[in-house]
């Protein structure tokens, strides 16, 4: 197969833990970019990669790249390229990307000529011209112009990979899929440990650390790809690596456990695991962190005969509330949390995210590890508290043995 560029976007700094989840896939050779990954490939890894991948947004496969001089210059060379040979003036399309480019006055000045130059093409060739659809659109190109250089690309994947079709009730702010799986990428988790989730929602991190850990791809519910409605869609290839994806969640002999003080929110999860094949494997409970059974997360099997885990480290990954609304009661709450690590965590990797900073400081532990991410629009700061057995003294003496 001919070789293509292939790049895949994700969020602010996640670049790293794409890039290693791309080499664990198979894919050695990565370039690192602003928010995205780049690899070469083929379109067979296109489709796997629609399927497989977790921590991106999009895999988006380059059709152009050339420089201009000023704006019309960009319909100029745009209208060189054949369109049709992409998709058929039957299926709606739209242009979206980035713009940073002083040879334009208005950024979205772009997106016409580009449209133009599309439209135009179809007309002169074959008579009609496609819809455009901004909201919904069957084929989505993908432009990137920095001052004088531009990219054209097509949008393979369509709606966010986020959107990942198993997800059938929401709370008022759910983390997004992706967000939660660069999460758990990013906690170290070794995907045979316990895994708790204390503030679990809708059940976002919970499913996501389930498919990593029975190695379910987690789009494997998703109906939609928008690569199913260009020209060289391949139904069998992509029927192929289908069928070559796990399906079937093996039986695990460690805890996926998550709690919610709101039963509605419990309830939640219940509905959006139970179709899954991950269903079984998560545990949950409607209690506050403060009131859940510390033996039942603390897996006597996991421990050994001084009551310490053996080998890995169970992980607690969360998104409590940030408190916008919540007052003083914010504090005390992160307050409880640090006392219940120290209290019935011991030997946990506890990570937090929030865009609280204040409330942070009320956890009275110093973290490992202070990552910035963002959850939609808000800056975050994703923190890692090491729960040791024993004093930290007790600890650090350990290790200089």
């Amino acid at each position: 197969m001919e070789k293509i560029r292939i790049t895949l976007k994700t969020l602010f700094g996640a670049e790293e833990v794409l890039k290693d989840e791309l080499i664990e896939l198979g894919f050695p050779e990565v370039t690192l970019l602003n928010r995205a990954v780049q690899i070469e490939g083929t379109w067979k890894d296109v489709y796997f990669l629609n399927l497989h991948v977790r921590c991106a947004i999009s895999v988006i496969v380059e059709i152009a790249s050339f420089r201009i001089s000023d704006e019309q210059d960009l319909y100029k060379k745009a209208k060189k390229i054949d369109w049709t040979q992409y998709f058929t003036s039957d299926k709606t399309f739209a242009v979206k990307g980035a713009v940073f480019s002083t040879l334009f006055s208005h950024t979205q000045y772009p997106y016409f000529l580009i449209k133009d130059a599309i439209a135009d093409t179809f007309r002169e060739k074959e008579g009609e011209r496609p819809d455009v659809n901004v909201k919904k659109p069957q084929v989505m190109f993908d432009i990137y112009i920095k001052e004088n250089q531009v990219n054209l690309s097509l949008n393979t994947s369509g709606l966010p990979l986020y959107m990942r079709g198993y997800r059938q009730e929401a709370g008022i702010a759910p983390l997004n899929e992706v967000l939660a799986a660069i999460l758990i990428r990013m906690s170290g988790w070794d995907r045979k440990s316990t895994f708790i989730d204390p503030f679990c929602g809708s059940g976002t991190l919970l499913i996501e650390a389930a498919f990593l850990a029975a190695n379910i791809p987690s789009c494997i519910e998703r109906q939609h790809f928008a690569f199913k409605n260009f020209k060289n869609f391949d139904e069998n290839l992509w029927d192929e690596i289908q069928s070559n994806a796990t399906r079937v969640c093996k039986e695990f002999d460690f805890d996926i456990f998550g709690s919610d003080i709101d039963s509605e929110m419990v309830l939640m999860t219940k509905r959006n695991i139970r179709p899954l094949p991950i269903a079984r494997a998560i545990k949950l409970s409607v209690n506050s962190f403060e009131e859940l059974n510390a033996d039942e997360i603390n897996s006597e099997e996991e421990k050994n005969s001084e009551g310490k885990f053996k080998g890995s480290t169970p992980t607690l990954i969360s998104n409590p509330p940030y408190g916008e609304r919540m007052g003083d009661e914010i504090n005390e709450m992160y307050q409880g949390l640090g006392d219940w690590f120290k209290k019935d965590l011991k030997g946990f990797s506890c990570w937090i995210i929030s865009s609280n900073l204040e409330a942070f400081k009320s956890v009275g532990l110093n973290p490992s590890r202070r990552i910035k991410l963002f959850n939609g629009d808000l800056e975050c700061s994703f923190r890692q508290y090491k729960i040791f057995e024993g004093s930290r003294k007790e600890h650090v003496m350990s290790k200089l043995k």
